[in-house]
C-alpha cells in the first residue's frame, strides 16, 4: 500500500455513536508550531492508504494529517459497503471531528477537509446539516449523482429493496475509468481491501442526501473549492457545477481540470490538484477566518425569499392555483373521516393537541377508510421526523440529567413552551433519579389544564407544575424559580419567522438558567413539503396559513452562541429535516 514514508504514521480507532469502532490513519506534523490538521475523506469502495500518498504531496509540513475508513472499509468492521444509514455515516463524521478536538486537541475551527466522491457528499451534509466551523473544504469530484447508464436504475433498485429488503450493488467501475496513471490502476486491481459491493439503501440514500445539499447549498457558508474532473465516467459533473453556483460561501473556487477522471488526487497529473489544494489551505490558513452574520437572515436572503413566496396567495384560476386549491379541498374533506386531520383543522395542525397526537401515532377515523386516511396522515415525512425528533429531545435531556446528577447539581427543569409535556415525561420513564422540581410553561391554557391533570395522575405533582407563560418573555423566563439547571425549547423558533422574537426569548432563558447548565433547543433547516404545508395546513393562530421559514442550523446555532450558549452534542433524522441540539450555559461575561 502507498503510505507515505517521510511521517511517522500512526493507527488508531474512535467509538461512533453505536458502539463501532473505525479505524484511522494520522500523520503527525514534522514542523512546530502545528498550524491544523487536513482530515481526508475517501471515495466510495476505497480506504484511507488510498489518500496516505497527499501527506507528502500537500508539502504542509506544519499539519497534522488525518484519515479514517468508513463503516464497510477497509480496516474498520462491518459487512463491505454496508453502512445502517447515510444519516449514520454522516454522524460518524461528526463523531470524528469530536474525537480529534478531545483526543487530539485540534478544534474544528483548526481544521481542513479534504474530501472525494461520495466522501466529498458525506462532508457536504455533515457541514449542512450540522454546522460545523470548520476553516475550509476541499471537494473533489462530489458523487452528487452517479453514473448509472442503466435506464429506470434507481426506481428499480428502489422496487427491488421493498419487495426483497436490502441487497448489495457490485460496481461496474474499473481502473481505467477512475486514473490514466497505470501504477495508480495497478494498484487498485491489486488492493484486497478495495471492496466493490454498495449496499443499495446507502446507494439510494446517497442520491436523496446529494439532492437535499445541492438544492440548498446555500446554507454552506464555509470557504470551499471545487475540483471538477471534466472527463469523469463515475459521476455527472452538472449537479458539481448547480452547486458551486448555489454555494452560499463567499469565499468558494471552483477548477475544471481537464481530461482528468474520477479518482481526481490520483490522476496522473494530479500535481494540478494538489496544488491548488494547498494554496487554496494556506490561504484559508494565512487569513483570520470571519464568519457571515445571520441575525438579518429573516429579512434578506435565501430562506426569507422562499417563506415570502410560500405567502403570497395564489389564484385558483391559475393552474398552480387550482391545484392547490384541490388540495386544501381533499385535506377539508379528510377532515370529516380522519381524526388527526379534524384536530388539527379546530386546533391548528402546529398546535400542542396535535403534535401530541402524532406522538402518540395511533391511526382513529371514522371507519375502515378513516383510519386509512389518519394512518396516511400520521405517516407523512414531516410528522416521522416529528416522532424521532421527541426521541431525541428525550435522549439529550437524559443525557444532561445524568451529567448534573454525576456533578452532584440539582435537576431543575424548565419547558418554555410544553404543549402535551410528552416528551418530558416519557424521558422520566427510563431516568432512575427524578429531577428535583420540572415548570412546564405554555400559552394555551386549555394545554396547562391538561398537563396539570396528568401530572397528579402520574404523581408528580410534587415535583411539577403547569403554568400559563409566554415563551418570548424574556423577563417572566428570567424569573423562573427555582433557577433551572435544564431548558426545553421544542418545536417553537420554528413556527416564528422573525428573528428578533427568537433572540428575546434566548435572552431570558440565558438569565434564568445557571451557569453550566443546559438548553436542549430544536431546529429545522430544511423540509421536503414547505409549499404542502403552507397552501394546505393552518395554524393554531387564528386559522392563518402555516408557512414556515427555515432557519439553516448555523443561523440557529449563531442566535444561541449570541445568547451565551455553546452547543456541545446535535442530533438530526435521517432526512435532515429536524434537529436537535444540546447547548451548555456559559458563565456570564
Amino acid at each position: 500500500m502507498n503510505i507515505a514514508e517521510s511521517r511517522t504514521v500512526l493507527e488508531g480507532r474512535f467509538k461512533t455513536h453505536d458502539g463501532v469502532s473505525l479505524f484511522y490513519r494520522h500523520w503527525p506534523a514534522v514542523r512546530s508550531p502545528r498550524r491544523g490538521a487536513v482530515v481526508m475523506f475517501h471515495r466510495g469502495h476505497e480506504h484511507s492508504a488510498r489518500m496516505a500518498h497527499l501527506v507528502d504531496e500537500l508539502d504542509l509540513a506544519n499539519f497534522d494529517f488525518f484519515a479514517w475508513d468508513a463503516r464497510g472499509h477497509g480496516h474498520s468492521p462491518g459487512a463491505r459497503g454496508f453502512s445502517p444509514g447515510f444519516a449514520d455515516s454522516v454522524r460518524d463524521v461528526q463523531t470524528f471531528a469530536e474525537h480529534i478536538r478531545s483526543h487530539h486537541g485540534i478544534p474544528n475551527e483548526e481544521l481542513a477537509i479534504l474530501a472525494q466522491s461520495v466522501g466529498a457528499v458525506l462532508v457536504c451534509t455533515w457541514v449542512h446539516d450540522y454546522a460545523p466551523q470548520v476553516r475550509c473544504l476541499v471537494l473533489a469530484s462530489p458523487a452528487f449523482k452517479v453514473k448509472l447508464y442503466v435506464p429506470f436504475a434507481r426506481s428499480g433498485l428502489r422496487l427491488l429493496q421493498r419487495l426483497r429488503g436490502n441487497f448489495f450493488v457490485t460496481s461496474y467501475v474499473k481502473a481505467k475509468f477512475l486514473t490514466s496513471d497505470p501504477q495508480r490502476q495497478a494498484s487498485y486491481d491489486s488492493d484486497p481491501l478495495i471492496s466493490r459491493a454498495i449496499s443499495v439503501n446507502i446507494l439510494l440514500a446517497l442520491y436523496e442526501a446529494a439532492s437535499r445539499v445541492v438544492a440548498d447549498a446555500h446554507a454552506i457558508t464555509t470557504p470551499t473549492q471545487l475540483l471538477v474532473s471534466d472527463t469523469d465516467w463515475v459521476v455527472h459533473n452538472a449537479p458539481q457545477h448547480e452547486f458551486f453556483e448555489r454555494l452560499g460561501s463567499t469565499i468558494k473556487e471552483k477548477h475544471v481540470l481537464k481530461g482528468f477522471l474520477h479518482d481526481t488526487f490520483g490522476e496522473r497529473d494530479r500535481r494540478l490538484a494538489v496544488d491548488k489544494s494547498r494554496e487554496f489551505i494556506l490561504r484559508r490558513f494565512a487569513e483570520t477566518p470571519s464568519r457571515p452574520d445571520f441575525r438579518n437572515a429573516d429579512r434578506q436572503g435565501v430562506t426569507h425569499a422562499e417563506a415570502s413566496a410560500l405567502a403570497k396567495p395564489l389564484s385558483a384560476l391559475t393552474p398552480r392555483g387550482f391545484y392547490w386549491w384541490l388540495a386544501r379541498l381533499n385535506i377539508k374533506l379528510g377532515g370529516h373521516l380522519s381524526a388527526g386531520i379534524r384536530l388539527g383543522h379546530d386546533t391548528g395542525f402546529d398546535s400542542g393537541s396535535s403534535l401530541d397526537y402524532v406522538y402518540r401515532n395511533m391511526a382513529n377515523g371514522r371507519g375502515i377508510l378513516g383510519r386509512l386516511i389518519d394512518r396516511t396522515y400520521l405517516d407523512a415525512i414531516g410528522w416521522r421526523g416529528v416522532r424521532l425528533r421527541k426521541l431525541h429531545i428525550e435522549e439529550l435531556l437524559r443525557q444532561s440529567m445524568d451529567d448534573l446528577h454525576r456533578d452532584g447539581r440539582s435537576v431543575n427543569v424548565l419547558d418554555v413552551a410544553a404543549g402535551g409535556g410528552r416528551y418530558v415525561l416519557d424521558a422520566l420513564r427510563q431516568c432512575p433519579r427524578r429531577p428535583k422540581s420540572i415548570v412546564f410553561r405554555d400559552y394555551d391554557e386549555n394545554n396547562v389544564r391538561i398537563l396539570n391533570s396528568l401530572l397528579r395522575e402520574r404523581e408528580l405533582a410534587d415535583i411539577a407544575c403547569a403554568i400559563h407563560g409566554d415563551a418570548f418573555d424574556a423577563s417572566s423566563l428570567a424569573a423562573t424559580a427555582p433557577p433551572p439547571t435544564i431548558g426545553i425549547v421544542s418545536g417553537l423558533y420554528e413556527l416564528f419567522p422573525e428573528n428578533e422574537p427568537v433572540c428575546r426569548s434566548l435572552a431570558g432563558l440565558a438569565r434564568a438558567i445557571e451557569a453550566g447548565g443546559y438548553l436542549i433547543y430544536t431546529g429545522q433547516p430544511w423540509h421536503p413539503q414547505l409549499e404542502l404545508i403552507a397552501r394546505t395546513l393552518t395554524t393554531h393562530r387564528g386559522g392563518s396559513a402555516w408557512v414556515m421559514r427555515r432557519r439553516t442550523q448555523a443561523e440557529l446555532d449563531q442566535l444561541v452562541a449570541a445568547a451565551g450558549f455553546v452547543k456541545i452534542a446535535q442530533r438530526i433524522d435521517e432526512w435532515g429535516i429536524f434537529t436537535v441540539s444540546l447547548a451548555r450555559r456559559l458563565p456570564a461575561a
